[in-house]
Protein backbone atom coordinates (compact mmCIF):
# COMPACT_ATOMS: atom_id res chain seq x y z
CA UNK A 1 0.00 0.00 0.00
CA UNK A 2 1.47 3.43 -0.88
CA UNK A 3 1.35 5.92 1.45
CA UNK A 4 2.31 9.55 1.77
CA UNK A 5 2.80 11.44 4.76
CA UNK A 6 1.97 15.30 5.64
CA UNK A 7 1.73 17.26 8.54
CA UNK A 8 -0.40 20.08 9.86
CA UNK A 9 -0.26 23.55 9.12
CA UNK A 10 1.57 25.91 10.90
CA UNK A 11 -1.30 27.83 13.48
CA UNK A 12 1.21 30.38 14.44
CA UNK A 13 0.74 29.46 17.82
CA UNK A 14 2.60 26.43 19.75
CA UNK A 15 -0.38 24.59 22.17
CA UNK A 16 0.18 22.25 24.60
CA UNK A 17 1.16 19.15 23.40
CA UNK A 18 1.53 20.88 19.74
CA UNK A 19 4.86 18.74 19.21
CA UNK A 20 3.13 15.30 19.86
CA UNK A 21 -0.05 16.02 17.88
CA UNK A 22 2.13 17.10 15.00
CA UNK A 23 4.14 14.91 15.13
CA UNK A 24 1.41 12.00 15.10
CA UNK A 25 -0.30 13.57 12.14
CA UNK A 26 3.05 13.48 10.07
CA UNK A 27 3.00 9.90 11.06
CA UNK A 28 -0.85 9.36 10.02
CA UNK A 29 -0.91 8.13 6.14
CA UNK A 30 -2.84 10.50 3.38
CA UNK A 31 -5.24 8.06 2.14
CA UNK A 32 -4.72 7.73 -1.55
CA UNK A 33 -6.73 6.05 -4.12
CA UNK A 34 -5.90 4.56 -7.20
CA UNK A 35 -7.94 4.71 -10.50
CA UNK A 36 -9.48 1.14 -11.80
CA UNK A 37 -7.13 -0.45 -13.92
CA UNK A 38 -7.09 0.23 -17.61
CA UNK A 39 -4.88 -2.25 -19.20
CA UNK A 40 -1.85 -1.38 -21.80
CA UNK A 41 -0.49 -5.35 -21.43
CA UNK A 42 -1.28 -7.56 -24.45
CA UNK A 43 -3.99 -10.44 -22.93
CA UNK A 44 -2.80 -13.84 -23.02
CA UNK A 45 -5.24 -16.35 -24.93
CA UNK A 46 -4.84 -20.29 -24.97
CA UNK A 47 -7.79 -20.93 -27.66
CA UNK A 48 -7.51 -20.41 -31.43
CA UNK A 49 -10.54 -20.08 -33.42
CA UNK A 50 -11.29 -23.29 -34.43
CA UNK A 51 -11.07 -24.12 -30.59
CA UNK A 52 -13.69 -21.43 -29.71
CA UNK A 53 -16.39 -22.28 -32.34
CA UNK A 54 -15.74 -26.10 -30.77
CA UNK A 55 -16.65 -24.96 -27.44
CA UNK A 56 -19.45 -22.88 -28.43
CA UNK A 57 -20.75 -25.34 -30.53
CA UNK A 58 -20.83 -27.84 -27.72
CA UNK A 59 -22.77 -25.35 -25.69
CA UNK A 60 -25.45 -25.02 -28.08
CA UNK A 61 -25.46 -28.79 -28.23
CA UNK A 62 -25.82 -28.70 -23.91
CA UNK A 63 -28.85 -25.89 -24.81
CA UNK A 64 -30.45 -27.56 -27.40
CA UNK A 65 -30.64 -31.47 -26.37
CA UNK A 66 -29.96 -31.38 -22.41
CA UNK A 67 -31.37 -28.22 -21.40
CA UNK A 68 -31.07 -26.03 -18.41
CA UNK A 69 -33.57 -26.34 -15.11
CA UNK A 70 -35.27 -23.38 -13.98
CA UNK A 71 -36.82 -23.64 -10.60
CA UNK A 72 -39.44 -21.83 -8.71
CA UNK A 73 -39.41 -19.25 -10.82
CA UNK A 74 -42.49 -19.15 -13.04
CA UNK A 75 -41.61 -15.99 -14.74
CA UNK A 76 -38.52 -16.70 -16.66
CA UNK A 77 -40.38 -20.10 -17.76
CA UNK A 78 -43.15 -17.88 -19.02
CA UNK A 79 -40.58 -15.38 -20.85
CA UNK A 80 -39.15 -18.58 -22.57
CA UNK A 81 -41.69 -19.96 -23.17
CA UNK A 82 -42.61 -16.45 -25.19
CA UNK A 83 -39.29 -16.18 -26.71
CA UNK A 84 -38.91 -19.11 -28.14
CA UNK A 85 -37.85 -21.41 -26.12
CA UNK A 86 -39.10 -25.77 -25.70
CA UNK A 87 -39.87 -25.10 -22.06
CA UNK A 88 -41.58 -28.79 -20.46
CA UNK A 89 -42.03 -28.04 -16.43
CA UNK A 90 -39.20 -26.57 -15.48
CA UNK A 91 -36.37 -27.33 -18.11
CA UNK A 92 -35.81 -25.29 -20.48
CA UNK A 93 -34.28 -26.43 -24.24
CA UNK A 94 -33.13 -23.62 -26.94
CA UNK A 95 -33.24 -23.47 -30.41
CA UNK A 96 -29.55 -22.89 -31.16
CA UNK A 97 -28.23 -19.70 -31.29
CA UNK A 98 -31.00 -17.71 -29.16
CA UNK A 99 -29.70 -17.00 -26.06
CA UNK A 100 -26.82 -15.65 -27.84
CA UNK A 101 -29.08 -13.30 -29.97
CA UNK A 102 -30.64 -11.95 -26.91
CA UNK A 103 -27.70 -11.38 -25.03
CA UNK A 104 -26.09 -9.81 -28.12
CA UNK A 105 -29.29 -7.30 -29.30
CA UNK A 106 -29.18 -5.91 -25.73
CA UNK A 107 -26.83 -6.39 -23.02
CA UNK A 108 -24.27 -4.01 -23.07
CA UNK A 109 -20.66 -4.08 -23.96
CA UNK A 110 -19.28 -2.10 -20.63
CA UNK A 111 -21.20 0.16 -18.24
CA UNK A 112 -19.89 2.20 -15.22
CA UNK A 113 -20.74 1.56 -12.01
CA UNK A 114 -21.44 4.87 -10.03
CA UNK A 115 -19.87 4.92 -6.60
CA UNK A 116 -21.52 7.32 -4.07
CA UNK A 117 -18.34 9.73 -4.45
CA UNK A 118 -18.08 10.06 -8.37
CA UNK A 119 -14.14 10.06 -8.17
CA UNK A 120 -14.76 6.20 -7.11
CA UNK A 121 -17.10 5.05 -9.86
CA UNK A 122 -15.89 2.56 -11.94
CA UNK A 123 -16.35 1.43 -15.94
CA UNK A 124 -16.94 -2.36 -16.06
CA UNK A 125 -15.55 -4.32 -19.26
CA UNK A 126 -13.58 -3.21 -22.24
CA UNK A 127 -9.98 -2.69 -21.17
CA UNK A 128 -10.90 -1.89 -17.86
CA UNK A 129 -10.06 -3.94 -14.51
CA UNK A 130 -11.50 -3.55 -10.82
CA UNK A 131 -10.58 -4.71 -8.05
CA UNK A 132 -12.73 -6.09 -5.32
CA UNK A 133 -12.37 -7.85 -2.15
CA UNK A 134 -13.49 -11.16 -0.72
CA UNK A 135 -16.92 -12.28 -0.97
CA UNK A 136 -18.63 -14.83 1.33
CA UNK A 137 -16.80 -16.61 4.22
CA UNK A 138 -18.39 -17.59 7.19
CA UNK A 139 -15.22 -17.29 9.45
CA UNK A 140 -12.42 -15.17 9.68
CA UNK A 141 -9.32 -15.64 11.06
CA UNK A 142 -6.46 -13.22 12.75
CA UNK A 143 -2.89 -14.12 14.43
CA UNK A 144 -4.67 -13.21 17.89
CA UNK A 145 -7.92 -14.74 17.79
CA UNK A 146 -7.35 -17.39 15.05
CA UNK A 147 -10.32 -18.65 13.48
CA UNK A 148 -13.98 -17.84 14.63
CA UNK A 149 -17.13 -17.03 13.21
CA UNK A 150 -17.24 -13.78 11.92
CA UNK A 151 -19.84 -10.31 13.41
CA UNK A 152 -20.68 -7.42 12.09
CA UNK A 153 -17.93 -5.61 13.22
CA UNK A 154 -15.50 -7.75 11.22
CA UNK A 155 -18.06 -6.96 8.37
CA UNK A 156 -17.32 -3.09 9.03
CA UNK A 157 -13.68 -3.47 9.75
CA UNK A 158 -13.14 -5.26 6.30
CA UNK A 159 -15.30 -2.80 4.56
CA UNK A 160 -13.08 -0.08 6.17
CA UNK A 161 -9.74 -2.02 4.94
CA UNK A 162 -11.19 -1.96 1.45
CA UNK A 163 -11.92 1.07 1.82
CA UNK A 164 -8.14 2.35 2.87
CA UNK A 165 -6.45 0.61 0.45
CA UNK A 166 -5.58 2.14 -2.88
CA UNK A 167 -5.89 -0.32 -5.03
CA UNK A 168 -8.74 -2.12 -4.64
CA UNK A 169 -11.48 -0.06 -6.27
CA UNK A 170 -14.56 -2.04 -5.09
CA UNK A 171 -15.75 -2.01 -1.85
CA UNK A 172 -17.64 -5.31 -2.66
CA UNK A 173 -20.68 -7.46 -1.20
CA UNK A 174 -20.17 -9.76 1.54
CA UNK A 175 -17.04 -9.50 2.79
CA UNK A 176 -17.79 -12.01 5.89
CA UNK A 177 -21.19 -13.48 6.44
CA UNK A 178 -22.44 -11.52 9.86
CA UNK A 179 -23.51 -14.34 11.98
CA UNK A 180 -24.20 -12.20 15.20
CA UNK A 181 -27.14 -10.57 13.35
CA UNK A 182 -30.30 -12.39 11.95
CA UNK A 183 -30.32 -13.61 8.48
CA UNK A 184 -33.25 -12.25 7.27
CA UNK A 185 -32.20 -8.48 8.31
CA UNK A 186 -28.21 -8.71 8.12
CA UNK A 187 -28.73 -7.44 4.36
CA UNK A 188 -29.65 -4.24 5.69
CA UNK A 189 -26.73 -3.60 8.22
CA UNK A 190 -24.14 -4.73 5.99
CA UNK A 191 -25.39 -2.81 2.81
CA UNK A 192 -25.50 0.50 4.90
CA UNK A 193 -22.30 -0.31 6.36
CA UNK A 194 -20.96 -0.25 2.49
CA UNK A 195 -22.80 3.13 1.96
CA UNK A 196 -21.87 4.76 5.38
CA UNK A 197 -18.28 3.43 5.58
CA UNK A 198 -17.60 3.65 2.13
CA UNK A 199 -17.73 5.88 -0.77
CA UNK A 200 -16.55 2.93 -3.07
CA UNK A 201 -19.12 1.13 -5.57
CA UNK A 202 -20.36 -1.49 -3.67
CA UNK A 203 -22.73 -5.39 -4.15
CA UNK A 204 -26.39 -5.99 -3.36
CA UNK A 205 -27.75 -8.71 -1.49
CA UNK A 206 -28.83 -11.90 -3.09
CA UNK A 207 -30.03 -13.93 -0.40
CA UNK A 208 -33.33 -13.44 -1.65
CA UNK A 209 -35.56 -11.50 -3.99
CA UNK A 210 -37.20 -9.57 -0.89
CA UNK A 211 -33.41 -8.70 0.33
CA UNK A 212 -32.11 -7.51 -3.30
CA UNK A 213 -35.05 -5.05 -3.44
CA UNK A 214 -34.16 -3.47 0.26
CA UNK A 215 -31.12 -2.83 -1.47
CA UNK A 216 -32.45 -1.34 -3.87
CA UNK A 217 -34.65 0.94 -1.85
CA UNK A 218 -31.36 1.90 -0.42
CA UNK A 219 -29.53 2.79 -3.41
CA UNK A 220 -32.77 5.02 -4.29
CA UNK A 221 -32.13 6.92 -0.91
CA UNK A 222 -28.20 7.33 -1.72
CA UNK A 223 -28.91 8.17 -5.60
CA UNK A 224 -32.15 8.95 -5.93
CA UNK A 225 -34.76 7.35 -8.10
CA UNK A 226 -34.71 9.32 -10.78
CA UNK A 227 -30.83 8.29 -11.25
CA UNK A 228 -31.60 4.45 -10.82
CA UNK A 229 -32.97 4.87 -14.04
CA UNK A 230 -30.57 5.27 -16.14
CA UNK A 231 -27.67 4.95 -14.41
CA UNK A 232 -26.14 1.46 -12.55
CA UNK A 233 -24.85 1.96 -8.82
CA UNK A 234 -25.38 -1.60 -7.75
CA UNK A 235 -23.54 -4.90 -9.13
CA UNK A 236 -24.44 -7.91 -7.59
CA UNK A 237 -23.46 -11.81 -7.99
CA UNK A 238 -25.58 -14.14 -8.88
CA UNK A 239 -24.45 -17.85 -8.88
CA UNK A 240 -25.64 -20.95 -10.91
CA UNK A 241 -26.62 -23.84 -9.14
CA UNK A 242 -24.03 -25.55 -11.32
CA UNK A 243 -24.66 -28.12 -13.14
CA UNK A 244 -27.24 -26.41 -15.30
CA UNK A 245 -29.75 -25.34 -12.62
CA UNK A 246 -31.13 -21.70 -11.88
CA UNK A 247 -32.99 -21.29 -8.85
CA UNK A 248 -35.78 -19.32 -7.86
CA UNK A 249 -33.75 -17.50 -5.06
CA UNK A 250 -31.02 -16.69 -7.74
CA UNK A 251 -33.34 -15.95 -10.63
CA UNK A 252 -36.18 -13.78 -8.50
CA UNK A 253 -32.77 -11.64 -6.82
CA UNK A 254 -31.65 -10.96 -10.93
CA UNK A 255 -35.01 -10.17 -11.81
CA UNK A 256 -35.50 -7.49 -9.28
CA UNK A 257 -32.18 -6.18 -10.35
CA UNK A 258 -32.74 -6.22 -13.56
CA UNK A 259 -36.07 -4.71 -13.91
CA UNK A 260 -34.37 -1.83 -11.93
CA UNK A 261 -31.47 -1.24 -14.23
CA UNK A 262 -28.76 -2.57 -12.34
CA UNK A 263 -26.27 -5.17 -12.84
CA UNK A 264 -25.90 -9.15 -12.38
CA UNK A 265 -22.78 -11.27 -12.52
CA UNK A 266 -24.28 -14.74 -13.74
CA UNK A 267 -21.28 -17.33 -12.49
CA UNK A 268 -21.33 -20.72 -12.45
CA UNK A 269 -19.82 -21.68 -9.20
CA UNK A 270 -17.45 -24.69 -10.57
CA UNK A 271 -15.32 -27.48 -9.30
CA UNK A 272 -14.66 -29.19 -11.41
CA UNK A 273 -15.09 -33.20 -11.10
CA UNK A 274 -17.64 -32.49 -8.86
CA UNK A 275 -20.03 -29.42 -11.09
CA UNK A 276 -18.47 -29.86 -14.28
CA UNK A 277 -16.15 -32.75 -16.24
CA UNK A 278 -13.07 -33.43 -15.09
CA UNK A 279 -11.60 -31.77 -18.07
CA UNK A 280 -10.86 -27.97 -19.58
CA UNK A 281 -12.93 -28.07 -22.30
CA UNK A 282 -15.83 -29.82 -21.06
CA UNK A 283 -16.31 -27.41 -18.29
CA UNK A 284 -15.61 -24.66 -20.99
CA UNK A 285 -19.22 -26.06 -22.97
CA UNK A 286 -21.15 -26.25 -19.61
CA UNK A 287 -19.80 -22.84 -18.57
CA UNK A 288 -20.82 -21.25 -21.53
CA UNK A 289 -24.44 -22.82 -21.69
CA UNK A 290 -25.22 -22.08 -18.14
CA UNK A 291 -23.52 -18.16 -18.65
CA UNK A 292 -25.82 -18.08 -21.92
CA UNK A 293 -28.93 -18.73 -20.34
CA UNK A 294 -28.87 -17.13 -17.52
CA UNK A 295 -27.52 -13.87 -18.87
CA UNK A 296 -30.00 -13.62 -21.61
CA UNK A 297 -32.81 -14.22 -18.64
CA UNK A 298 -31.68 -10.85 -17.21
CA UNK A 299 -32.03 -9.22 -21.01
CA UNK A 300 -35.75 -10.90 -20.97
CA UNK A 301 -36.40 -9.80 -17.86
CA UNK A 302 -35.33 -5.91 -19.14
CA UNK A 303 -33.68 -5.35 -22.20
CA UNK A 304 -30.43 -3.37 -21.74
CA UNK A 305 -29.73 -4.28 -18.31
CA UNK A 306 -26.22 -4.59 -17.51
CA UNK A 307 -24.92 -8.45 -17.31
CA UNK A 308 -21.08 -10.09 -16.48
CA UNK A 309 -19.90 -13.19 -18.06
CA UNK A 310 -18.93 -15.28 -14.84
CA UNK A 311 -16.81 -18.06 -14.01
CA UNK A 312 -15.53 -19.13 -10.50
CA UNK A 313 -13.46 -22.36 -11.75
CA UNK A 314 -11.35 -24.24 -9.79
CA UNK A 315 -10.85 -28.31 -9.44
CA UNK A 316 -11.12 -30.88 -6.79
CA UNK A 317 -8.20 -33.34 -4.92
CA UNK A 318 -9.42 -37.07 -6.64
CA UNK A 319 -7.85 -37.90 -3.72
CA UNK A 320 -10.24 -36.33 -0.99
CA UNK A 321 -12.37 -34.32 -3.06
CA UNK A 322 -11.60 -30.74 -1.03
CA UNK A 323 -11.67 -28.04 -3.63
CA UNK A 324 -7.87 -27.25 -4.62
CA UNK A 325 -6.93 -23.47 -6.14
CA UNK A 326 -3.79 -21.94 -7.99
CA UNK A 327 -3.27 -25.04 -10.57
CA UNK A 328 -3.23 -24.72 -14.05
CA UNK A 329 -6.62 -26.25 -15.28
CA UNK A 330 -8.57 -23.78 -13.89
CA UNK A 331 -6.68 -21.15 -15.26
CA UNK A 332 -6.83 -22.12 -18.41
CA UNK A 333 -10.64 -22.60 -18.20
CA UNK A 334 -10.60 -18.56 -17.15
CA UNK A 335 -8.02 -17.58 -19.64
CA UNK A 336 -10.44 -19.64 -22.79
CA UNK A 337 -13.35 -17.89 -20.66
CA UNK A 338 -12.14 -14.76 -20.97
CA UNK A 339 -11.43 -15.29 -24.84
CA UNK A 340 -15.49 -16.36 -25.37
CA UNK A 341 -16.94 -13.10 -23.38
CA UNK A 342 -14.95 -11.58 -25.74
CA UNK A 343 -16.54 -12.78 -28.29
CA UNK A 344 -20.33 -12.88 -27.17
CA UNK A 345 -19.38 -8.94 -25.90
CA UNK A 346 -20.05 -8.44 -22.54
CA UNK A 347 -17.96 -8.02 -19.59
CA UNK A 348 -15.95 -10.64 -17.23
CA UNK A 349 -15.82 -11.98 -13.91
CA UNK A 350 -12.88 -14.45 -12.74
CA UNK A 351 -10.37 -15.77 -10.21
CA UNK A 352 -8.82 -13.21 -7.70
CA UNK A 353 -6.15 -14.18 -4.48
CA UNK A 354 -7.67 -17.84 -4.16
CA UNK A 355 -5.87 -20.58 -2.07
CA UNK A 356 -6.95 -23.42 0.24
CA UNK A 357 -4.26 -23.01 2.79
CA UNK A 358 -6.06 -22.55 6.12
CA UNK A 359 -3.45 -19.60 7.37
CA UNK A 360 -1.21 -16.66 5.13
CA UNK A 361 1.34 -18.61 4.36
CA UNK A 362 3.55 -20.25 1.53
CA UNK A 363 0.65 -22.34 0.39
CA UNK A 364 -1.55 -19.35 0.63
CA UNK A 365 0.96 -16.91 -1.36
CA UNK A 366 1.92 -19.42 -4.17
CA UNK A 367 -1.96 -20.36 -4.67
CA UNK A 368 -2.76 -16.88 -4.82
CA UNK A 369 0.01 -15.41 -7.11
CA UNK A 370 -1.11 -18.06 -9.44
CA UNK A 371 -4.51 -17.17 -9.39
CA UNK A 372 -4.05 -13.35 -9.50
CA UNK A 373 -1.67 -13.35 -12.19
CA UNK A 374 -3.67 -14.97 -14.73
CA UNK A 375 -6.91 -13.32 -13.90
CA UNK A 376 -5.27 -9.50 -14.99
CA UNK A 377 -3.36 -11.51 -18.39
CA UNK A 378 -7.10 -12.61 -19.28
CA UNK A 379 -8.44 -9.13 -19.41
CA UNK A 380 -10.88 -9.71 -16.52
CA UNK A 381 -13.05 -6.89 -16.11
CA UNK A 382 -14.46 -7.54 -12.43
CA UNK A 383 -12.57 -9.32 -10.48
CA UNK A 384 -14.17 -10.51 -7.07
CA UNK A 385 -12.32 -12.68 -4.17
CA UNK A 386 -9.17 -9.88 -5.12
CA UNK A 387 -8.61 -10.01 -1.36
CA UNK A 388 -8.60 -11.65 2.08
CA UNK A 389 -9.66 -15.15 0.86
CA UNK A 390 -8.52 -18.17 2.92
CA UNK A 391 -9.77 -21.33 3.20
CA UNK A 392 -11.34 -22.42 0.34
CA UNK A 393 -13.29 -19.09 0.64
CA UNK A 394 -14.75 -20.21 4.30
CA UNK A 395 -12.52 -17.24 6.14
CA UNK A 396 -11.77 -13.69 5.35
CA UNK A 397 -8.61 -13.67 6.55
CA UNK A 398 -7.16 -9.86 8.11
CA UNK A 399 -3.39 -10.82 7.59
CA UNK A 400 -4.43 -12.21 3.98
CA UNK A 401 -6.28 -9.27 2.84
CA UNK A 402 -3.38 -7.01 3.83
CA UNK A 403 -0.80 -9.46 1.93
CA UNK A 404 -3.30 -9.77 -1.05
CA UNK A 405 -3.72 -5.40 -1.38
CA UNK A 406 -0.02 -5.57 -1.61
CA UNK A 407 -0.04 -7.79 -4.57
CA UNK A 408 -3.11 -5.85 -6.29
CA UNK A 409 -0.84 -2.43 -5.84
CA UNK A 410 1.79 -4.41 -7.74
CA UNK A 411 -0.82 -6.07 -10.56
CA UNK A 412 -1.94 -2.17 -11.19
CA UNK A 413 1.41 -1.39 -11.92
CA UNK A 414 2.21 -4.17 -13.92
CA UNK A 415 -0.85 -3.56 -16.02
CA UNK A 416 0.75 -0.44 -16.95
CA UNK A 417 2.95 -1.51 -19.70
CA UNK A 418 6.45 0.23 -20.51
CA UNK A 419 6.46 3.70 -20.42
CA UNK A 420 7.70 4.85 -23.87
CA UNK A 421 7.52 8.80 -23.20
CA UNK A 422 11.05 10.91 -23.23
CA UNK A 423 11.27 10.47 -19.64
CA UNK A 424 10.30 6.68 -19.64
CA UNK A 425 13.09 6.36 -22.37
CA UNK A 426 15.97 7.90 -20.43
CA UNK A 427 18.31 8.45 -22.89
CA UNK A 428 19.41 11.67 -20.78
CA UNK A 429 20.50 9.42 -18.18
CA UNK A 430 22.43 7.14 -20.08
CA UNK A 431 24.22 9.97 -21.73
CA UNK A 432 25.16 11.94 -18.21
CA UNK A 433 26.20 8.33 -16.63
CA UNK A 434 28.10 7.22 -19.53
CA UNK A 435 30.51 3.93 -19.23
CA UNK A 436 31.69 2.77 -16.06
CA UNK A 437 29.72 4.87 -13.88
CA UNK A 438 26.26 4.28 -11.80
CA UNK A 439 22.89 5.91 -12.18
CA UNK A 440 22.19 6.23 -8.56
CA UNK A 441 23.42 10.00 -8.54
CA UNK A 442 21.94 11.18 -11.88
CA UNK A 443 19.55 13.67 -12.25
CA UNK A 444 17.10 11.16 -13.86
CA UNK A 445 17.51 9.02 -11.06
CA UNK A 446 17.03 11.79 -8.61
CA UNK A 447 13.74 13.23 -9.87
CA UNK A 448 12.64 9.69 -10.32
CA UNK A 449 13.05 7.73 -7.80
CA UNK A 450 10.11 7.54 -5.51
CA UNK A 451 7.97 6.23 -8.39
CA UNK A 452 10.29 4.14 -10.45
CA UNK A 453 9.78 1.18 -8.50
CA UNK A 454 6.36 -0.80 -6.63
CA UNK A 455 6.99 -0.26 -3.12
CA UNK A 456 5.79 -3.39 -1.24
CA UNK A 457 3.89 -2.60 2.19
CA UNK A 458 4.82 -6.22 3.44
CA UNK A 459 8.23 -7.42 1.92
CA UNK A 460 11.50 -7.02 4.03
CA UNK A 461 13.94 -5.99 2.01
CA UNK A 462 16.08 -4.89 4.82
CA UNK A 463 20.04 -6.50 5.67
CA UNK A 464 19.37 -9.55 7.58
CA UNK A 465 20.73 -7.78 10.73
CA UNK A 466 18.65 -5.17 10.74
CA UNK A 467 15.20 -7.63 10.13
CA UNK A 468 17.03 -9.52 13.47
CA UNK A 469 16.63 -6.26 15.04
CA UNK A 470 13.30 -5.73 14.55
CA UNK A 471 11.96 -8.86 16.07
CA UNK A 472 12.31 -11.28 12.81
CA UNK A 473 8.97 -10.55 11.68
CA UNK A 474 7.06 -12.65 8.86
CA UNK A 475 4.90 -10.95 6.02
CA UNK A 476 2.38 -12.42 8.33
CA UNK A 477 2.81 -10.60 11.24
CA UNK A 478 4.05 -7.20 10.12
CA UNK A 479 0.37 -7.18 7.92
CA UNK A 480 -1.33 -7.99 11.45
CA UNK A 481 0.07 -4.83 12.61
CA UNK A 482 -0.43 -2.46 9.54
CA UNK A 483 -3.87 -4.13 9.80
CA UNK A 484 -4.41 -2.33 12.97
CA UNK A 485 -2.58 0.47 11.80
CA UNK A 486 -5.15 1.19 9.15
CA UNK A 487 -8.22 0.88 11.66
CA UNK A 488 -7.12 3.19 13.66
CA UNK A 489 -6.85 5.34 10.82
CA UNK A 490 -9.52 5.07 9.72
CA UNK A 491 -11.85 8.40 9.02
CA UNK A 492 -15.47 7.70 7.19
CA UNK A 493 -16.21 9.47 4.08
CA UNK A 494 -18.50 12.51 4.77
CA UNK A 495 -22.38 11.27 4.19
CA UNK A 496 -24.82 13.71 3.80
CA UNK A 497 -26.88 13.77 7.54
CA UNK A 498 -30.10 13.57 5.62
CA UNK A 499 -29.34 10.56 3.75
CA UNK A 500 -28.02 9.09 6.59
CA UNK A 501 -31.27 9.56 8.80
CA UNK A 502 -33.42 8.29 5.79
CA UNK A 503 -31.23 5.28 5.56
CA UNK A 504 -31.31 4.48 9.44
CA UNK A 505 -34.97 5.49 9.33
CA UNK A 506 -35.43 2.69 6.48
CA UNK A 507 -33.58 0.03 8.29
CA UNK A 508 -35.48 0.55 11.60
CA UNK A 509 -38.99 0.63 9.48
CA UNK A 510 -37.62 -2.88 7.72
CA UNK A 511 -36.20 -4.51 10.72
CA UNK A 512 -39.58 -3.77 12.77
CA UNK A 513 -41.56 -5.38 9.77
CA UNK A 514 -40.90 -8.90 10.70
CA UNK A 515 -39.79 -11.41 13.60
CA UNK A 516 -36.02 -11.81 13.92
CA UNK A 517 -35.12 -15.18 11.83
CA UNK A 518 -32.67 -17.45 10.24
CA UNK A 519 -34.02 -18.64 7.40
Amino acid sequence: MSVAETGPKDSGRRARGGADARRAQRQKPKLVQNPYIVRKIPLVTVLDEEGLTTIENNADTILQEIGIEFRDEPEALELWKAAGADVKGTRIRFPKGLPRSIIQKSAPREYIQHARNPERSVRIGGDATVFAPVYGPPFIRNLDEGRRYATIEDFRNFVKLAYMSPSIHHSGGTVCEPVDLPVNKRHLDMVYSHIKLSDKPFMGSVTAPERAADTVEMAKIVFGEKFLETNTVITSLINANSPMVWDGTMLGAMKVYARANQASITTPFILAGAMSPVTAAGTLAQVLAEVLSGAATSQLYKPGAPVIFGVFASSISMQSGAPTFGTPEPTLVSLAAAQIARRLGIPFRTGGSLCASKVPDAQAAYESAQTLLPTLQAGTNFVLHGAGWLEGGLASGYEKFIMDADQLGMMQTLAKGIDLTENGQALSAIREVGPGSHFLGCSHTQANFETAFYRSSIADNNSFEQWLAEGEQDAAQRANKIWKRMLQDYEAPALDPAIDEALLAFLAKRKAAAPDSNV
